[in-house]
């Protein structure tokens, strides 16, 4: 989302103009399992409608986004839904083997906002209901399951809160998912490191999201647990809606970057020993079709053998 309203991120940053929105989820592997938290949106039908409307643009599908790390939508055991809006829980059908997991409170509270008077439809402003639709459908075939507050190793390694608006129907979301004690993902209680810091780094202060449902009093609290969680080292906080989530963590290399550097270094390799070698000769149709962790292995023993042949340092190459 290109143009989100500064003010809409941050409370009180009135008449400031716009900023990046991204759409994000986060992806875990680790015990035998794969686990997504959130699942994004689906650009059909229902989703497209409210992508459209919020203007968000450049969407790619989970099978483009989960290829870049080596991952199909299909290899999903289990996605993790910190609460009901459409960019957060849209893409419910587009992982065909997952078992959906999140707070029935929070459930509970969407179908109950559906049946209220047409006068208090602003609470469903994010929330779409086809989502709802689904998520019930969901239910019934049993990939649908409720957390019950609280829940510490829901799997290992992983513990769910939960963070309650004051009033009802109220919005009963999942106020972080810990990963290992190391780090926190925050669904939307957070948009931006200036919420945690107030853009004060000398002498923090907590500053809400500017458009929530609920009390942002609720939230600065639960800002707190946030940050007591990583020792209050924001560098430990994954927000989704976080442009600086991209600068603060390196992104493995894409397949397509794995298979130019493979042909530059091949054909650097050919001139260091004297053989000529032309990237059409290496281009990415005469590369082997191997997974892009093999693809990875083959780029790492080429580096190896060339830092073998030069005695430079590796950082040189």
């Amino acid at each position: 989302m290109p143009d989100a309203p500064t003010s809409s991120l941050v409370y009180g940053r009135h008449n400031v103009g716009n900023e990046k929105l991204p759409y994000c989820y986060t992806l875990l592997k680790g015990h035998g399992t794969t686990i997504l938290l959130d699942c994004g949106v689906n650009y059909v039908s229902h989703g497209r409608e409210f992508m459209e409307r919020f203007n968000v643009q450049n969407w790619f599908s989970p099978k483009e986004v989960l290829a870049e790390v080596g991952c199909t939508p299909k290899e999903i055991d289990h996605v993790i839904l910190t609460h009901a809006h459409f960019d957060h829980m849209g893409g419910l059908e587009l992982f065909p083997n997952a078992n959906f997991h999140i707070q029935q409170e929070e459930l509970a509270a969407r179908v109950s906002m559906m049946a209220l008077d047409r006068r208090f439809r602003w609470l469903l402003t994010a929330t779409d209901t086809g989502d709802m639709l689904c998520a019930v459908q969901l239910a019934r075939e049993g990939r649908m399951r409720g957390i019950d507050g609280n829940v510490d190793n829901i799997f290992p390694g992983i513990d769910v809160r939960i963070a309650r608006a004051l009033i009802p129907p109220g919005r009963n979301m999942t106020s972080s998912v810990t990963i290992e004690d190391v780090f926190v993902y925050t669904g939307d209680l957070l948009y931006r490191h200036d919420n945690m810091n107030g853009g004060i780094a000398g002498d923090p202060m907590y500053l809400p999201v500017g458009l929530a449902f609920g009390s942002q009093t609720k939230l600065i609290f639960a800002t707190h647990e946030i940050m007591k969680c990583t020792d209050f080292d924001m560098r430990r906080v994954l927000m989704p809606h976080e442009p600086a989530m991209t600068s603060m963590f390196r992104r493995p290399l894409l397949a397509r970057e794995v298979d130019e550097l493979i042909v530059a270094l091949e054909i650097w390799r050919g001139r260091r020993l004297g053989i000529h070698v032309s990237a059409e000769s290496v281009g990415p149709k005469q590369l082997p079709r191997q997974p892009h962790t093999a693809h990875q292995y083959l780029l790492i023993r080429l580096v190896r053998e060339i830092v073998g042949l030069d005695r430079r340092r590796l950082e040189d190459v």
